[in-house]
């Protein structure tokens, strides 16, 4: 029975094994981590983007959270933004564009919790003056 307890034939396959599952997960993990960064850098981008396009004089305020899910939508896919939203802040000379994008938050792949993300985006609206 000693001889057999100290017998470690076979072993190394599964340490392999073990090692293998443990790397693949941690590779996993951070091609995700890196999907989500991604995603992320993506969607605020995107409603800077529908930002300044809506802070333009001659644009409606509403174009810029269409401009920011259509900017989104072409990259990622449909239902991947929940909504959009642009609206008008502050007043007199300081008025600023607010896009606001609620997006899933990625837990698998590109799938994950609705409406886990908002991102707001600000840009100074412009005046024609004339």
């Amino acid at each position: 029975m000693r001889e057999f307890l100290r017998d470690d034939s076979g072993s190394s396959a599964v340490e392999f094994v073990l090692v293998g599952i443990l790397l693949t997960a941690l590779t996993l993990g951070v091609l995700q981590l890196a999907l989500v960064v991604y995603l992320r850098n993506l969607t605020h981008d995107a409603a800077v983007e529908g930002a300044y396009h809506a802070a333009l004089a001659d644009v409606a305020v509403s174009a810029g959270a269409d401009r920011a899910v259509s900017v989104i939508e072409r990259t990622v896919g449909e239902g991947f933004v929940a909504s959009a939203d642009a609206r008008i802040d502050g007043s007199g000379s300081s008025e600023a564009v607010v896009v606001t994008v609620v997006a899933t938050l990625p837990i698998l792949g590109i799938w994950g919790v609705p409406e886990g993300w908002e991102v707001t985006a600000h840009a100074p609206r412009e005046r024609l003056e004339g």
